[in-house]
């Protein structure tokens, strides 16, 4: 997407500390994303994120759906989001956490451009 800078895949929302994958505690696979908000903006990222994402099934805490925000007017973006995405649902119901920003634990090197290094196997 023009504007972001890079993404780091890891671990976030987490109380315990340095999770992996192989033990990853109480955390879920996350992605950092830095971006230049001169190009785009947060809610910019989230309508694609909705887009690209279905999160109609509740999942355990490694792979659940969240929003992390990091002040109160993207914890209002966040919001909006969801319930745009509930409207649009088709009846679903939508599996979707908001809360701020807490740690995040980079990934293993493995996990980073995981779709560069696999291709586009998984339809994303």
């Amino acid at each position: 997407m023009k504007g972001v800078i890079r993404t780091v895949v890891g671990y976030s929302g987490g109380q315990e500390k340095n999770p992996t994958y192989a033990y990853i505690k109480d955390s879920t696979e996350s992605i950092l994303i830095e971006y230049d908000p001169d190009i785009i903006s947060y809610e910019d990222i989230l309508v694609e994120w909705s887009r690209m994402h279905s999160p109609i099934s509740k999942r355990k805490t490694q792979y659940r759906s969240a929003i992390f925000y990091a002040d109160e007017e993207q914890k209002k973006i966040a919001e909006e989001t969801v319930k745009a995405m509930k409207n649009t649902s088709r009846g679903n119901e939508i599996f979707v956490d908001i809360e701020p920003v807490s740690a995040f634990y980079r990934a293993e090197e493995y996990h980073q451009d995981f779709i560069k290094k696999k291709g586009r196997m998984f339809g994303v």
